[in-house]
């Protein structure tokens, strides 16, 4: 068998000569010196892969979205949800297989540009660089909403100056959040583990009582509105606009060249947060609009939880909802901020992106240059304070890049390459992905046209930038 790309960059050694077909390894001056630079440690076990990619889809789609999605779609933002999650797991199957064969930092940017070649790949890397950057602004608005939230619960009202409380909490969260990374990726790591366990087992506690109650256990049972109240359009609209809560799957990828023993880990963490997720997400639904009805939570915006946990447990279950909140939108904004910067990282090493944005802090082991990179556009989107508007161009450039990633999948095995030794391999090959790049490329769409036209924009920027840095740059391993 052909040695792997990932052993050759490993070791350092440039994959010429006797190899039937190259590996995927850029052949510039400038990414060879890279190779043999400092590398990323695997630092990241299981319980890491599935607490980055849990604790960044749990945070925005139970305590930011159900007042939103309910407000659009009534009590069948249920299925807006569940269609969100059969997508991500369509995505989710050949995005494992892939990484499995390329377990490298940059995700879905790496196994595009290894597959169709260096100018998709630098679009979809780029795109993918900016739209965790609006994920990661998204998660840190809806922080600076959980906190004034806090605040409020124990009697004390926030004056900052002339911008809203929340966007300036959500500003210092994430330069705070930003430094954190760049002290180590175990430390964000055990962090991110800590968080998703004490989120989970509240989630798990609360929305038990909440089921138990709506189903008349305690006496008071109660019953959602009509599932189709708003119609059967605002169902797919809303699925358009929640699918942000379901892109920390992808996250896990493009920490791959952090995770222990990828060939397992890889596929069970990014499966596996995903189907965990989506059953949470369809309960919490259920719960709230069985609490309140889908008009009156609508009118409670992106802290509606806390009034469902008031009315279910009352001042207790206000806290825990408040808490888990809390916890969630920062494990949320934590994970982004780590994914986008190894976005850029695997860029500059492969001269997408200049050199110094590769290059490894060798007291911590982290890409600094990259996390400031990731960290200071976020600021500034934080600033926006436009919800919707992040959350929807966010999803709209992950759906590009989802839809290319099973693409890449069927052209990959189509030609089938020397190098390419997957430990782990999807079912159900070309149907499976050919309707999960369909699906991903319909939901667009369903979205609001300031947010696609914002998303196509980014597309020709990164197009633009390829043709004007990098369009000499060439991959080995194109298809």
């Amino acid at each position: 068998m052909a040695d792997s790309p990932v052993d050759a960059e490993a070791s350092g050694e440039n994959i010429e000569g006797e190899q039937p077909e190259p590996a995927p390894e850029a052949v510039t001056e400038e990414a060879t010196t890279h190779e043999e630079g400092v590398e990323l440690e695997r630092t990241i076990g299981l319980v890491g892969g599935l607490a980055i990619g849990i604790g960044t889809m749990i945070g925005a789609g139970i305590f930011v979205f159900p007042g939103l999605a309910a407000n659009e779609a009534g009590p069948a933002a249920a299925l807006s949800f569940s269609i969100g999650g059969v997508i991500a797991l369509l995505v989710a199957l050949p995005a494992s297989e892939l990484a499995t064969a390329m377990p490298r930092s940059g995700g879905g940017y790496y196994f595009i540009s290894r597959s169709l070649g260096t100018a998709g790949g630098a679009i979809v890397g780029l795109g993918l660089w900016l739209g965790l950057v609006f994920a990661a602004a998204f998660y840190l608005v809806g922080l600076g909403h959980y906190v004034v939230a806090v605040l409020e619960e124990v009697g004390i009202v926030l004056a900052l100056g002339p911008a809203p409380p929340h966007v300036v909490l959500g500003l210092i969260a994430g330069a705070a959040l930003t430094a954190l990374s760049m002290a180590g990726t175990e430390r964000t790591a055990a962090l991110q583990n800590g968080i998703v366990v004490i989120l989970l087992a509240i989630l798990t506690g609360v929305l038990t009582f909440g089921i138990l109650d709506a189903l008349g256990v305690f006496g008071r049972q109660s019953v959602p509105d009509a599932f189709f109240s708003q119609g059967y359009f605002p169902v797919l609209s809303t699925a358009a606009l929640v699918f942000t809560s379901y892109l920390g799957f992808a996250q896990v990828a493009t920490v791959a060249g952090e995770i222990k023993q990828p060939s397992r880990n890889l596929p069970l963490a990014m499966v596996g947060s995903v189907i965990v997720v989506s059953i949470f997400y369809v309960v919490t639904i259920f719960v709230a609009t069985s609490t309140f009805g889908a008009k009156r939570l609508g009118q409670f915006g992106e802290t509606a939880m806390v009034n469902v946990g008031r009315d279910l447990l009352g001042f207790p279950g206000a806290v825990l909802i408040l808490v888990a909140g809390l916890l969630a939108t920062f494990s949320s904004a934590n994970a982004s901020i780590l994914s986008a910067s190894r976005s850029i990282y695997a860029l500059s090493r492969d001269a997408l992106l200049p050199r110094k944005a590769s290059e490894i802090n060798l007291k911590y082991g982290t890409p600094h240059v990259a996390l400031a990179m990731a960290g200071g556009p976020i600021l500034v989107l934080v600033a926006t304070d436009s919800v919707e508007i992040l959350a929807e161009v966010a999803s709209f450039l992950h759906l590009v890049m989802y839809a290319l990633i099973c693409v890449a999948l069927l052209v990959v095995r189509r030609n089938d390459p020397a190098w390419y030794d997957p430990a782990f391999r999807m079912p159900g090959v070309p149907v499976l992905p050919a309707i999960g790049a369909l699906a991903s490329v319909s939901l667009i769409a369903f979205m609001n046209g300031a947010s696609i036209v914002i998303g196509i924009v980014i597309m020709a920027l990164s197009y633009g930038w390829y043709r004007y840095y990098a369009d000499d740059v060439q991959l080995k391993g194109d298809i």
